[in-house]
């Protein structure tokens, strides 16, 4: 196949954020989400670029009724309850316009080449204490009744929050359908996510900007029985921070040089972030998609390289016979 570009977002808004940061004092931060989302389509839509918007299923309700309604009966009972969006939501009362938005669902899927995925329904934390198999499925089977009775659409992609799982979380996730799920990049720092220090946020955020890490496209592997095409994570694109200076455009020339590595090899090179992450510079942020969208149809010109969503390159590896048979888990040890 060609050299493919994969773009997937995490969309969530404060159900992101919930058990982490406090809603009061940010509201604006999602206002001016809420405000980037229709600028991002159209800058994909401007330059033919498909993306997976992996969607949080509470931020597809109307309001706190139907967000109720489409609650599963079976909720997560963590041993830490601070982990969970019910008892958060429950507990406050918090901004609406932080949490829930199907008008910009509606858009999504309204514009050409986007994908419309899921990030769980309730933010749902799978390698934390007190999880359950059966909780975890009625969280995808909820995902999944929302997005199919309110837009018309089967979820087939799925993100889960904080990049966090194991074989069984995955092999739930193909009983229910889902057929290409993000994984992470091999490097040691993005291993165990759930137990991260400020020492792999370190290796994380610096490998950003200088290359402390193993190669980030790659050739993909074959979808093996009982689980779903794996798509692994080449780079999270790091928010604009204006206090970094000169370091923003060192951040965009390791994306495009890592970009050209895969077009030339004829790999897949795999971009995310959240929406949200423009939040605090849309204009400089906006900018900086652009960039690398102006650079993307570069590589499309030079090397053919194609823009693919997640579904789109599982189709692709579906067919064991078209990739070398190497095991579909890029990293050791997945447990």
């Amino acid at each position: 196949m060609q050299p493919a570009f994969i773009i997937s977002l995490d969309f969530e808004l404060h159900w992101g954020r919930f058990d982490k940061v406090p809603l009061k004092g940010n509201e604006a931060y999602y206002y001016r989400t809420r405000e980037v989302v229709p600028r991002l389509l159209s800058l994909f839509s401007a330059y033919g670029v498909s993306a997976t918007w992996a969607t949080v299923g509470m931020l597809m309700a109307q309001d706190a009724a139907e967000w109720e309604h489409y609650s599963p009966d079976e909720k997560p009972v963590f041993q830490n309850q601070r982990y969970s969006a019910y008892q958060w939501f429950k507990s406050t009362q918090p901004d609406h316009r932080c949490l829930f938005a199907p008008e910009l669902v509606n858009e999504i899927i309204q514009t050409p080449g986007q994908e419309l995925g899921s990030h769980t329904f309730a933010h749902y934390y799978t390698r934390v204490l007190g999880r359950s198999v059966d909780g975890f499925k009625e969280d995808l089977y909820a995902a999944r009744r929302i997005a199919k009775e309110k837009f018309g659409r089967d979820i087939s992609s799925l993100v889960l929050p904080r990049n966090q799982y194991n074989r069984q979380v995955l092999q739930t996730a193909r009983e229910i359908d889902f057929l290409a799920i993000r994984t992470n990049p091999t490097d040691w720092f993005w291993k165990y996510p759930e137990k991260e220090g400020y020492f792999k946020k370190g290796f994380r955020a610096a490998d950003s900007y200088w290359s402390l890490g193993k190669r980030t496209s790659y050739l993909p592997a074959a979808t093996e029985t009982g689980f779903p095409g794996f798509i692994p994570a080449s780079r999270f694109f790091r928010p604009y921070q204006e206090r970094m200076g000169w370091m923003n455009r060192l951040k965009l020339d390791r994306i495009r040089q890592e970009m050209n590595e895969a077009a030339s090899n004829g790999e897949v090179y795999h971009l995310w972030w959240h929406p949200h992450n423009h939040g605090q510079h849309p204009e400089q942020s906006l900018e900086e998609v652009r960039i690398l969208l102006d650079h993307f149809s570069e590589c499309n010109a030079i090397y053919g390289m194609q823009s693919l969503s997640m579904s789109g390159m599982a189709s692709h590896i579906s067919s064991p016979h078209q990739y070398p048979p190497k095991s579909i888990f890029p990293q050791k040890g997945i447990q």
